[in-house]
């Protein structure tokens, strides 16, 4: 009702999991890091808890889609089921066929697949969600499953994610085989104020708001009343955006959010005054349950932060801060400044450098190619897929770039030349988002297709998002940007996670171009294409 209202691309607070909204905290950084530690290491147990709300199940969603291209995952979200029905929902999901519903018969078939799956140089995971809700008797099974192995390595990774309840579970004397079987473990916790601010504002940005739509008042009554859990903000700045829409509002202020409170959460003209105690000891007690045993052997996954950081300085969280000396080192040291980083990007290209000139935008354009700052994560400089300086500061604070090539095997940067390589995570530890790439037009001379247009590069467009979206063709199509072209525009952009604003510019001509190949464009993941 108020995505209109406020010119929202989609709406910005809603509670379903999905990863194109991710914001990833110190906490969730560290939890998806955990995560990605325990699978790699293969074989065993990787817990992951947190309180009703805290992002679990979307950070499910995130590993997922950070998963290397070799390994197959079963996930199961309902784990009311029986030992022999669990076994069987593991061979639906990984498409095993299988012979009758005995224990041995289904065992059996996981088996043969795992040893087949091996053999390919594949791995499997079992992704459990909502794991409180398992019996002993499954859990047993499940650990049953763990034995199932060759002489040098486990068949089955399996990763458990629950409410703290599993924690208590785990704990119990008969469940003691399986407890010491967990390679990595972490407990996810709310979010801290200055990290509500940042989330609500990166929300909003996503959907191409305003990021000043929430008054600073009325943050921090929300973080008051949701206590830093995510699902309840959502909740909250839904309820109070409508409630804006409904009284004609331009701002949320303190006043909306209460009412908002009142007629979402059921709560009356209450000011929690012990919910600051009550998220204290949730902190503590989490922090005890977390197990940070692997923090010292551990470079954690850090995905960019938005740009909408809070004005005030972030507060820095008690977790030990990762140590990756290797690529450190090389940034304090080695790492070019910003013409030598892009001479090297041209050189990717095919373009030198003339004696006496300095690489530049500039000059890149003149070789027919365009420069694209940006700012996000790191799933967007892979969707854009082209070679891309990554921006760092070093320990005096000067901006130094990262010229990158390559990934290998989504795990591995290679630096321009090919001879120098970083480990993924040891570089987006460091990383706050900020990146440049170079990339060519695949219409010559050509940087945006707009609205009210009337030109070949109209029925160029009109025909790649035909072959993109799989549109029938018209027997005669006009060459003017018109409302139907908009519409297929727009509804392209959503689809590809890109600005919602009906105008073919840089970013949604890369993403056409890579649909069809971009033949004439260097690729960050030239060998998995």
């Amino acid at each position: 009702m108020y995505q209109q209202y406020f010119n929202f691309s989609e709406p910005p607070f809603s509670i379903s999991p999905d990863p194109h909204f991710m914001y990833m905290s110190e906490r969730h950084q560290e939890g998806l890091a955990h995560l990605l530690y325990g699978i790699d290491r293969g074989g065993g147990f990787v817990a992951l808890t947190g309180e009703v709300g805290t992002g679990k199940t979307t950070l499910c969603h995130c590993l997922l889609q950070q998963l290397p291209a070799n390994i197959d995952i079963a996930l199961i979200l309902n784990p009311k089921l029986s030992a022999i029905e669990l076994l069987a929902t593991i061979c639906d999901e990984l498409g095993i066929a299988h012979d009758g519903m005995t224990a041995k018969s289904l065992i059996d078939a996981i088996n043969q697949y795992l040893l087949s799956a091996y053999a390919a140089g594949r791995r499997t995971v079992l992704l459990i969600d909502e794991a409180q809700n398992l019996s002993l008797e499954v859990l047993e099974q499940i650990r049953l499953l763990t034995n199932l192995e060759t002489s040098k390595a486990k068949l089955l990774q399996i990763v458990l994610v629950g409410q703290p309840e599993l924690n208590a579970m785990l704990a119990r004397r008969e469940l003691r085989q399986l407890n010491q079987r967990i390679t990595a473990r972490y407990h996810l916790l709310p979010l801290s104020f200055d990290e509500t601010k940042a989330y609500i504002q990166h929300r909003l940005r996503v959907c191409r708001g305003s990021h000043r739509l929430f008054s600073a008042a009325a943050i921090r009554r929300i973080y008051r009343y949701s206590a830093g859990v995510p699902r309840l903000i959502n909740i909250l700045c839904d309820r109070a955006l409508l409630g804006a829409y409904a009284t004609d509002a331009g701002r949320i202020t303190p006043a909306i959010v209460s009412r908002s409170a009142r007629e979402s959460l059921g709560l009356k003209s209450w000011l929690p005054r012990w919910l600051p105690a009550v998220a204290a000891a949730i902190l503590l007690a989490g922090a005890m349950a977390g197990g940070y045993a692997w923090r010292h052997e551990l470079s954690l996954l850090r995905p960019a932060k938005p740009l909408t950081v809070p004005e005030a300085a972030v507060s820095k969280p008690v977790a030990a801060q990762p140590e990756n000396p290797a690529f450190r080192a090389w940034l304090e040291y080695s790492a070019p400044a910003f013409d030598v980083a892009l001479g090297e990007l041209l050189r990717i290209w095919g373009a030198a450098v003339p004696a006496g000139r300095m690489a530049d935008c500039r000059y890149a354009a003149e070789l027919g190619l365009n420069c694209l700052p940006g700012t996000g994560n790191w799933k967007d400089v892979l969707a854009l897929d082209r070679p891309a300086l990554l921006e760092f500061a070093d320990g005096q604070g000067r901006k130094r770039f990262v010229p990158i090539q390559a990934v290998e095997q989504g795990r591995t940067l290679v630096l321009a030349g090919g001879a120098i390589r970083f480990p993924l995570a040891d570089v987006l530890a460091d990383w706050d988002g900020n990146f440049l790439l170079l990339w060519r037009s695949p219409r010559p001379g050509v940087s945006e297709i707009a609205a009210p247009q009337k030109s070949a590069e109209v029925l160029w467009l009109r025909d790649r998002l035909g072959q993109a979206m799989q549109l029938a063709k018209a027997e005669a199509e006009p060459d003017y940007f018109d409302d139907t072209l908009k519409r297929q525009l727009t509804e392209f952009q959503r689809l590809q996670h890109l600005a919602v604003d009906g105008i073919a510019g840089a970013r949604t001509l890369i993403h056409l171009d890579n649909l069809t190949g971009a033949a004439d464009s260097p690729h960050l993941q030239a060998g998995q294409r």
